[in-house]
C-alpha cells in the first residue's frame, strides 16, 4: 500500500469517527461507509429538472419572464394559477427507457429526478398531496415510477431531488435569503412572522419523503435543495426517517446542520478535496430547466467532458444536469452531447470510475494559460436559478486520477506530438509501463529525473475531445 493511500484510509477513518460520534450523540445513524464509497466510484450522474417550468420554458404572459425555472416567484404567480398550468401538461412523448438509456450510454451510473421542485408540485403520484401531477394534469401515469423501474432494469442507481426549504403552494415555508421573506410565496402567503416550518415539515415534507422511500424500490441518494430554516431537530429526525427505510440511501449535504453524508457544489468545481465526499451539479446549458431560449448556451462535448476529468482528479462526482421538454423529451442538443460523451467514456471510463484524487491533481502544458471564466454575466436578483459560475476555457494541462497500482493522465488542448510531463520524474514516480486507452499500438516513451517524455501517436482515437487516458503502471 503506497503513502497515499494510507493517508486516505487515516482521512476517512477520522471522518468516519468524528460522524459516529455525533451521530451517536444525536442518536442519528452514521454514514454506511460501503454505500459511499460505492457512490464516489460511480463518479458520474444524470441530473435531471422537469416540472411545470419546463412548459413555460422562460416565457409568461408572452414576453420573456424574468427568471426561468424560479418563474412562479419572480413573476409573483397564483398557486391557483400555477395548478391550473398543469390541466394541458400532458408529455405524450415521455419514454423512461429512452431517458434512461440515453444517460446510461453516456456513461451515467446515477440518476437524479426532480421529485418536489420548489413550485411544491409533485412530479409523482402523492397521496399526501392534491398538489401533483396525478392530481392536477391529464398525464394520469406517474413519471417517477416509471423512471424508477427503467434504472431497476438498466442497473442504473436511482436518487430523488427534494426541494426541501422552500415550497411556494404550503402557506408555512418562511425564508430569510437574500432578506427576510426573500425566497418565499408572500403574493399568496403575506404574513411571514404567521409561517411555521414544522406544521409544513410535518404535513407535507415526512409523508411525501415516506412516499419517495416506499413506493419505488431501492432509492440509492436523496438529494435535498435549500434547507433554508429547517432546524437541526428536523434535519436529524429526517435522516432517521429516510435511513429506517432505505438503510443503504446517501444523503446530500443540504438535508441541512451537518446532517448529510457529502458535499454539494453548485454551478462551480473549486479545489481539490480529499477529505470528504463531493459532488460538482453543474448545468448543460445555461439554465437547470428546459428553456425555449437555450439554443446556443449549450456547453460543448469536449467542455463537459473535461469538467469530468476536472472534477475526477480533484476527488469529487460529476452530476450533469439538462432540462426535459414540456413534451417529455431530452432536446436534440442534449442528446448529441451525451453520444459523444459516451463514446469518450466507453474508451476511458477506466479512468474516471473507481478512481480516486492522486498527490498532484494536474500540470499546465501550455505557457500563458488562460484560466479566467467565461463572458456568462450572472443576475444578482437571480443568482440561485441562473447562477453557472464554471470556466468556458479549457487549458493546455494534463489531470491526473489514481487506482491502486495505476495512475491515469487525461491531456487537453494539445497540439504537440510529444509531451514530457515533469510531474512524473523516475526519481519521484518510477513508472513501470505507459499504454494509451483505446490504442493498441506501442507507445514511445522515455523516463528521466526530469519527467515523462511520451510521443503522440500520430492517430488518436478522440478527435475533437481530450486526449484519451494514458494509463502509468507504477513500481
Amino acid at each position: 500500500m503506497n503513502r497515499m493511500n494510507q493517508m486516505l484510509i487515516i482521512i476517512l477513518m477520522g471522518q468516519s469517527m468524528s460522524f459516529c460520534a455525533q451521530a451517536a450523540e444525536e442518536n442519528v445513524p452514521p454514514v454506511d461507509p460501503e454505500a459511499i464509497e460505492a457512490w464516489q466510484d460511480m463518479r458520474f450522474g444524470q441530473f435531471i429538472h422537469w416540472g411545470l417550468y419546463s412548459k413555460t420554458a422562460g416565457y409568461w404572459d408572452g414576453r420573456r419572464a424574468k427568471s426561468s425555472g424560479h418563474i412562479m416567484l419572480h413573476e409573483r404567480i397564483p398557486v391557483e394559477v400555477w395548478g391550473n398550468l398543469a390541466a394541458d401538461f400532458n408529455p405524450v412523448k415521455f419514454n423512461a427507457d429512452e431517458w434512461v438509456l440515453a444517460s446510461k450510454n453516456a456513461g451515467m451510473k446515477y440518476f437524479i429526478i426532480t421529485a418536489k421542485h420548489h413550485d411544491g408540485l409533485a412530479m409523482y403520484h402523492s397521496p399526501s398531496s392534491d398538489f401533483d401531477i396525478g392530481d392536477k394534469s391529464p398525464f394520469k401515469r406517474d413519471p417517477l415510477k416509471e423512471l424508477a423501474d427503467a434504472c431497476h432494469k438498466h442497473g442504473i442507481k436511482l436518487g430523488f431531488y427534494y426541494s426541501l426549504g422552500r415550497d411556494w403552494e404550503d402557506p408555512d415555508v418562511p425564508t430569510t435569503w437574500p432578506v427576510k421573506g426573500g425566497r418565499s410565496n408572500t403574493w399568496d402567503y403575506p404574513d411571514e412572522d404567521s409561517k411555521v416550518f414544522n406544521r409544513y415539515f410535518k404535513r407535507k415534507v415526512k409523508p411525501q419523503i415516506t412516499e419517495l422511500l416506499t413506493q419505488y424500490g431501492e432509492v440509492a441518494i436523496m438529494w435535498f435543495d435549500t434547507p433554508e430554516l429547517i432546524s437541526k431537530e428536523e434535519s436529524s429526525e429526517l435522516r432517521r426517517l429516510i435511513l429506517s427505510h432505505q438503510p443503504k440511501c446517501i444523503i446530500n449535504d443540504r438535508i441541512g446542520n451537518g446532517f448529510g453524508d457529502y458535499k454539494t457544489r453548485e454551478q462551480k468545481i473549486g479545489k481539490v478535496n480529499v477529505n470528504e465526499p463531493w459532488e460538482s451539479c453543474i448545468t448543460m446549458a445555461r439554465h437547470w430547466n428546459y428553456d425555449k431560449d437555450e439554443t446556443g448556451t449549450y456547453k460543448s462535448a469536449e467542455l463537459l467532458v473535461h469538467q469530468m476529468v476536472e472534477i475526477a482528479s480533484k476527488g469529487g462526482n460529476y452530476l450533469l444536469n439538462i432540462g426535459p421538454t414540456a413534451e417529455g423529451e431530452y432536446p436534440e442538443e442534449a442528446r448529441v452531447r451525451l453520444q459523444r460523451i459516451g463514446e469518450w467514456m466507453a474508451v476511458n471510463g477506466e479512468g474516471i470510475y473507481g478512481t480516486r484524487a492522486w498527490t498532484t491533481a494536474s500540470e499546465d502544458l501550455g505557457v500563458g494559460v488562460d484560466r479566467k471564466l467565461g463572458s456568462l454575466q450572472v443576475d444578482e436578483n437571480h443568482k440561485d436559478a441562473d447562477n453557472d459560475a464554471t470556466s468556458k476555457v479549457i487549458p493546455t494541462e494534463i489531470r491526473f486520477t489514481s487506482k491502486g497500482k495505476y495512475l491515469y493522465g487525461f491531456i487537453s488542448k494539445n497540439e504537440q506530438r510529444s509531451v514530457l510531463i515533469k510531474t512524473l520524474p523516475r526519481n519521484n514516480v518510477p513508472i513501470l509501463e505507459v499504454s494509451m486507452l483505446g490504442y493498441a499500438g506501442d507507445l514511445r516513451w522515455n523516463q528521466t529525473n526530469q519527467g515523462l517524455l511520451i510521443e503522440i501517436p500520430e492517430t488518436v482515437p478522440m478527435k475533437g475531445l481530450p486526449m484519451n487516458g494514458f494509463r502509468f503502471k507504477r513500481e
